[in-house]
């Protein structure tokens, strides 16, 4: 059954800038954001009727990189198969051979990341803190338990999303995640710096390079302040993160029962506790499931 009139259609056209092939969904020139891969657009699902976002990178751009087409296909790949409250939701995908462009639908969280969200409502609770940290656990809890075991690898505030109306948090931008066997064992370093656990910098990991870096999603939604923002040189960073120098954001932390639980979260491995096993902790114990 076709999705509306061909007169419709042809109005609809009027108002996209680009329409996908199966004339469902439909591309404003309006752009949601953008980063060093990929430009996100508002668009609209015309069939069921909801704004979503159309995510386009193109691929001319990388063609002495064939990793960074690599990168994309990985994320696509990925989201198709995860279903979760907490992760972004996927809803097509094509590659445009004519314009050489790799397109893929997603949900549009309508306050975008959690980094701008944060800064733009400077007043915010332990309560929204603690129920943004069991929202951001429960998705990373789904992706370390999933058969097979997926590790994000660059989770950092801007690519966790936020529903502000109804306080919705999920997880995006899954491109350098990787989806290991039984062993639990990845061997590569991808990330974002400031973010990265020191064992990812030896590429020698387990899930539990997440856990630390939400430990520093956390930090900056306590502080606003991006970790290791004080070092001036990559350099700089990679020693203090491998000889366990907390970032002096950490000491801007003056909940003592905030700054114990980050300090877990951002611990040496063997004593880094699991997503499920954070949920559990009393900490959280007093914030509804979401």
């Amino acid at each position: 059954m076709p999705f509306a009139s061909v007169d419709s259609m042809e109005e609809e056209k009027e108002q996209f800038a680009e329409v996908d092939p199966s004339g469902r969904f439909g591309r404003y020139a309006e752009l949601l954001g953008h980063g060093a891969v990929k430009k996100v657009y508002r668009a609209f699902d015309i069939q069921e009727g909801r704004d979503v976002a159309w995510n386009q990178i193109q691929l001319s751009k990388f063609i002495d990189m064939p990793y960074v087409v690599n990168k994309i296909h990985s994320e696509i790949e990925l989201l198709k198969n995860l279903k979760n409250d907490n992760i972004i939701v996927l809803y097509h995908f094509w590659r445009d051979k004519e314009h050489n462009t790799l397109n893929f639908i997603t949900e549009e969280c309508v306050s975008g990341n959690l980094r701008d969200y944060r800064k733009k409502h400077r007043r915010v609770s332990m309560k929204a803190l603690k129920n943004w940290s069991r929202q951001i656990l429960q998705g990373l809890d789904y992706l370390h338990t999933h058969d097979p075991c997926v590790i994000h690898r660059d989770l950092n505030c801007s690519n966790i999303f936020i529903n502000g109306n109804v306080g919705k948090v999920k997880i995006g931008d899954l491109g350098l995640a990787t989806i290991v066997g039984k062993s639990h064992a990845a061997h590569s370093m991808l990330g974002t710096p400031g973010y990265m656990a020191p064992e990812l910098y030896e590429e020698d990991y387990t899930e539990l390079v997440d856990i630390y870096s939400f430990g520093m999603c956390l930090l900056e939604m306590a502080t606003m302040e991006i970790p290791y923002s004080e070092c001036e040189s990559l350099a700089k960073l990679y020693r203090k993160v491998t000889s366990g120098v907390k970032p002096q954001a950490f000491n801007k932390v003056s909940d003592k029962e905030l700054k114990d639980f980050i300090e877990k979260c951002i611990g040496q491995p063997r004593a880094r506790p699991s997503a499920a096993d954070l949920l559990m902790d009393p900490f959280l114990s007093d914030v509804d499931n979401c």
